[in-house]
């Protein structure tokens, strides 16, 4: 599966965000996403396997319970891809810090005092 394929699911990519922030049981992740999106234990079983299956997560066993962890080398991997295309937003975005900067300017000078 194709890194896009994997993070085109909205599940995942919240389950991915969830795990950003740290590890978390399986148990965790369920009470959260099934509240979120209302599907089923076995339905976030799935999708944990998916990110697992495809590089996006990693599990281990503490006690009875399974960890997951983010993998970053499958988002380095979408981040290059992403990379040829970064200009086409970057340029604006600084042209638009550069607006605000020139607001902000004009706003002082005007400023009475």
């Amino acid at each position: 599966m194709h890194a896009f394929e994997v993070l085109a699911d909205p599940v995942r990519r919240r389950i991915l965000e969830l795990l950003a922030a740290g590890e978390l049981s399986s148990g965790d992740v369920v009470a959260v996403v099934a509240v979120e999106f209302r599907i089923s234990q076995p339905a976030i079983s799935q999708h944990l396997r998916v990110l697992r299956d495809n590089g996006f997560a990693s599990v281990r066993a503490a006690g009875t319970r399974r960890v997951y962890s983010v993998e970053a080398q499958s988002l380095r991997e979408a981040n290059v891809w992403l990379e040829r295309f970064r200009h086409l937003w970057d340029q604006p975005l600084a042209a638009l810090g550069t607006e605000i900067a020139r607001g902000k300017r004009a706003r002082r000078v005007r400023k009475p005092e």
